[in-house]
């Protein structure tokens, strides 16, 4: 028997790498200001800058921040 550890059990999410705020936004019924304002709280794991003109958050981190919403609820 093989287990699949490549597969997401959030939908759009991926298991490992990185995710922009347009997938993010797929995944959380939040607005974009909803999310920054619960980035800057320290509320939401932060994004990381990869390039100048790109952020992103990684995957591990909201799966993580995920759980804890799916706990407190």
């Amino acid at each position: 028997m093989t287990t699949n550890t490549t597969k997401s059990t959030y939908g759009a999410l991926p298991v490992t790498g990185f995710i922009r705020l347009a997938d993010l936004r797929k995944i959380l019924p939040v607005s974009d200001s909803t999310i920054w304002r619960r980035v800057r709280a320290g509320t939401m794991p932060a994004p990381v800058k990869l390039s100048e003109k790109v952020t992103a958050w990684r995957a591990e981190e909201i799966r993580a921040f995920l759980d804890q919403l799916g706990q407190a609820a």
